[in-house]
């Protein structure tokens, strides 16, 4: 954590924080002002998923393409998170170039969080989807049963447009759903967990299979992890 004290505070001033939260105030003989903690700077860095090169149904080319482009998520959110941090230290009023940074920032940063969530439940061959695991007994206890959660992902996946497909599980409802994210930002089910990512912005899967949406999601399918998958179920039952 760094807190910037850029400002020219007294030197006889008492600092007191007064509650712990990403604001804190200091107190000056009295006087109550605010300050930012910053807490993230240059903070976030790229993981290494290489170890996918050679999944079946995917091209390196294509892999690469893509990790270069999640790489690019990663530099850009901490660009944003360098630039809003050095906007909220100056003097002057917060304008446009804070708002739009501001409104971007979740942009970059879902993007960037999706990829690794994405990358992170893929594995060279898959592994198994247990038929007795709590997550598939809970698909079908609201399905009916397993394929039929599938089938309702994989044509959430087929449908036009861009963005990403997210079987998330909602503690408060205790109940899975299978959502569409537009792009990287509209469409999350606030609260509830992603358990299952999946990729469907055309540079997933054009190189190796142009307007064949459908011949991709089989692939990605060959790919799940579904152990990673599990586990972050019974992580987000807890």
């Amino acid at each position: 954590m760094r807190i910037d004290f850029s400002h020219s505070f007294e030197k006889s001033c008492r600092l007191r924080t007064l509650h712990k939260s990403s604001w804190s105030r200091v107190e000056f003989f009295g006087t109550i002002r605010l300050f930012t903690i910053i807490n993230f700077i240059t903070m976030f860095t790229a993981k290494n998923f290489e170890h996918l090169l050679g999944t079946a149904g995917f091209s390196d080319a294509l892999l690469k393409n893509h990790f270069g482009l999640y790489e690019g998520y990663v530099k850009n959110t901490n660009a944003l998170a360098d630039r809003l941090a050095a906007l909220t230290t100056e003097e002057a009023p917060m304008g446009v170039e804070y708002n739009e940074l501001k409104r971007r920032f979740g942009w970059e940063y879902n993007g960037m969080r999706l990829h690794e969530l994405y990358f992170g439940n893929m594995q060279k061959g898959g592994t198994p989807h247990d038929a007795e695991s709590p997550l598939c007994q809970k698909m079908k206890a609201q399905w009916g049963t397993c394929e039929a959660w599938a089938k309702d992902f994989r044509a959430t996946g087929a449908m036009r447009g861009i963005g990403w497909v997210v079987l998330a599980y909602d503690v408060e409802s205790d109940s899975l759903f299978n959502v569409w994210v537009n792009e990287h930002d509209a469409g999350h089910l606030v609260g509830a967990q992603p358990i299952l990512v999946m990729d469907v912005f055309e540079h997933a899967f054009m190189l190796d299979y142009g307007v064949k949406r459908a011949d991709y999601i089989a692939a990605f399918w060959s790919a799940i992890d579904w152990k990673v998958v599990m586990d972050r179920f019974a992580a987000s039952t807890k």
